[in-house]
């Protein structure tokens, strides 16, 4: 019997032995059980399965939660793999929902080892996300900005390089609003704060006049040329449908002047036709003319091409008869008459600023001279000269606008009212403007059917002449302007050209 008895203390003995050093759980049971206290927010639950949690494990989950406006957790354990007899670990993916931010995706890894006789997780602050070492923390900011983006009539992106930031950059203060917008920043002492994730404050959008098509056109037509522009116009409306602007040394297509040359000559033709010249009264035009007692002026060439049709004397640019025609029909008052009614005395209300021009009265009858073939004091912008060939096109003289009616009024102050023009005045002008195309000046040039203009060159003193073409096309007007580009026929046509190729 006392064998029995030593025998059975001795196997509860060793039972005691056994069952005081097995290992309570395993690596796969504590890591789902934290897996899933995770998913739930029950941090405190969380913290039982770690092994010597920090003092602040609790508030600094919950702390970070609240700071990044976490919505939700999803959390995908991968593969559970043995890393000693006593250490285990398990990379798993988490995704973050931010209310601000959505979505924000992270790896991690849970480790886990025995201790104390049971498997704990070994929590560092690279658990909650890689991101946290160092002392780093994560913190959402908000940014604020006032912003406006100009887009085209159709809603579209303003065509990339297409030389009209000139215009709308200047606009932007005008109609940007306040917008918020978030950023996820992370913040590591002795470093620079590195932003993980960003939703930028979206823009106040505002429609332009701009046609994504016509600007691109316009934009490509000039690619290959310095100090030019081109202004197009919807004759029916107004509205600017593409505005290319490179001119040089700060000079802009809407404010600035410039001598127009014999583009100015749709704008004598008008007054002479208004005096009661038909358009097919035939007139002189020989290669030089004298004004009685004053000033001669010369065709380009001397050309003399003896007597013609006063159409067929606007078609081939006729200084002679424009000068001996102007200088004995009218005065210089009817002149600036003429001009102001065809938009030289108009308020031009576009949105982006701009003018029209200047006509002087004069006394002097070799100024006079000078001005009627548009030189001398005569001066315009290719905004106005744009807007001219428009009013032939449609017999409405409109203000050029790059934005709405409402837009305009509110940057502006003020609108512009539309004015009639005389009929036959019209009638005239488009059958005269026909012919330049037909076999005038910009004659033989690739310029497609249905185009009617003016080519213009005007000489000044500080370089090579500068070059114009207007015209228009159905319901579209435009004006072509290089600073010191030689003639009208040689510079500005071609890169009409290319414009109208490219719609």
């Amino acid at each position: 019997m006392l064998v029995v008895a030593v025998a059975a203390i001795v196997g509860a003995g060793a039972f005691a032995v056994m069952a005081s050093s097995r290992v309570r759980g395993s690596a796969a049971e504590t890591a789902a059980a934290y897996f899933a206290a995770w998913r739930k927010g029950d941090v405190l639950a969380m913290e039982r399965l770690v092994h010597r949690p920090p003092a602040d494990f609790v508030a600094r989950h919950r702390e970070l939660s609240e700071a990044l406006h976490v919505e939700a957790i999803a959390l995908t354990p991968g593969q559970l793999r043995s890393t000693g007899e006593e250490s285990a670990e398990v990379p798993f993916a988490g995704v973050r929902t931010l209310a601000e931010l959505g979505s924000w995706p992270f790896d991690s890894t849970l480790r886990l080892a025995v201790r104390d006789r049971a498997w704990r997780v070994l929590w560092t602050p690279q658990t909650l996300h890689p991101l946290l070492t160092e002392g780093a923390r994560l913190e959402l900011g908000e940014i604020d900005t006032t912003t406006a983006e100009f887009v085209t009539s159709e809603g579209a992106r303003i065509p990339h390089d297409s030389y009209a930031d000139a215009y709308l950059d200047p606009l932007k203060p005008e109609f940007s609003e306040a917008h918020q917008g978030w950023e996820l920043l992370l913040k590591t002492p002795g470093q620079p704060d590195r932003a993980l994730l960003s939703r930028k404050p979206e823009a106040n959008v505002e429609r332009t006049t701009l046609s994504r098509a016509v600007q691109a056109a316009a934009a490509r037509a000039l690619d290959a040329v310095d100090d030019s522009t081109i202004v197009v116009v919807r004759p029916s409306t107004g509205e600017i449908l593409g505005l290319a602007d490179r001119l040089k040394d700060s000079y802009s297509a809407v404010r600035d002047v410039f001598p127009p040359g014999s583009v100015f000559k749709t704008i004598t033709a008008a007054a002479l036709l208004k005096s009661g010249l038909d358009p097919q009264a035939e007139v002189p035009c020989p290669g030089s003319y004298t004004v009685p007692g004053f000033r001669t002026v010369h065709n380009d060439g001397d050309v003399d091409r003896g007597v013609i049709t006063f159409t067929d004397a606007f078609a081939h640019s006729c200084n002679t008869t424009f000068v001996e025609q102007a200088t004995t029909r009218l005065t210089s008052a009817e002149l600036a008459e003429t001009a102001a009614e065809w938009g030289f005395g108009r308020p031009v209300v576009t949105g982006i600023g701009g003018s029209c021009g200047t006509v002087p009265e004069t006394t002097d009858t070799d100024a006079f001279a000078e001005d009627v073939i548009g030189q001398g004091e005569v001066v315009t912008t290719p905004l106005c000269m744009a807007a001219l060939a428009a009013a032939v096109q449609s017999g409405t003289w409109r203000s050029p606008r790059l934005l709405s009616k409402e837009q305009v009024r509110r940057v502006d102050g003020v609108t512009s009212a539309d004015a009639r023009m005389d009929e036959g005045v019209v009638r005239a002008l488009r059958d005269m403007m026909s012919a330049v195309v037909d076999h005038g000046t910009a004659s033989g040039q690739g310029l497609p059917e249905g185009v009617a203009g003016k080519t213009g060159t005007a000489e000044v003193v500080d370089g090579e002449p500068h070059a114009w073409f207007i015209g228009y096309r159905d319901d579209l007007a435009f004006c072509v302007f290089v600073r010191h580009g030689g003639s009208g026929r040689g510079a500005a046509v071609p890169i009409a050209v290319r414009f109208l190729s490219g719609l």
